[in-house]
């Protein structure tokens, strides 16, 4: 069930901050959360497991549905594809956990770095739209700031030291 190639390792690591110096345990920080992330697929888990893959193996940007199924790593027909988006199940809870679990990268001295984005996502038209809120936004005129109706998007990454964070 897991792949060894290189391309869906270097993928993963993209998803999956893993701290570890050694190269064989960072593999197996990996595998262990590639296990994790199946077991909390509850419907379809084959499908979207592979899905997974595909998505994170595609180059560049996925613009449409029927890119990740023209990817290698999906060995499926696009109609499995479509299926699991539908049917399948994931465990969110679960998810959480496993990934609330992961380590953290740090700093030399043990410190855990920590940037922060907020970003509005501003729907000033969508009158409908569930719990939106006034969100500040800088510049849209001449020196004008504004608030504009829409969802405060936050991002929190945790960085490492040097040219790679």
């Amino acid at each position: 069930m897991l792949p060894d190639d290189e391309k869906t390792h270097l993928a993963l690591s993209t998803l999956v901050v893993a701290v570890v110096t050694n190269r064989a345990d960072a593999i197996d920080v990996l595998a262990g959360f590639r296990e994790q992330l199946y077991q909390c697929m509850t419907r379809r888990p084959d499908a979207l497991f592979e899905l997974t893959d595909a998505l994170l193996c595609t180059d560049g940007p996925v613009k449409t549905l029927v890119g990740p199924s023209l990817s290698p790593e999906h060995r499926r027909g696009h109609g499995a594809m479509y299926d699991a988006l539908n049917v399948g199940r994931i465990d969110v809870e679960s998810l959480r956990r496993q990934l609330a679990g992961l380590p953290l990268p740090r700093a030399a001295d043990g410190r855990l770095v920590l940037a922060v984005d907020v970003s509005p996502w501003l729907r000033p038209d969508g009158n409908c739209s569930p719990q939106r809120a006034f969100c500040h936004t800088y510049g849209r005129g001449k020196d004008e700031h504004r608030m504009i109706p829409g969802w405060p998007c936050s991002i929190i990454a945790a960085l490492e030291t040097g040219r790679t964070s």
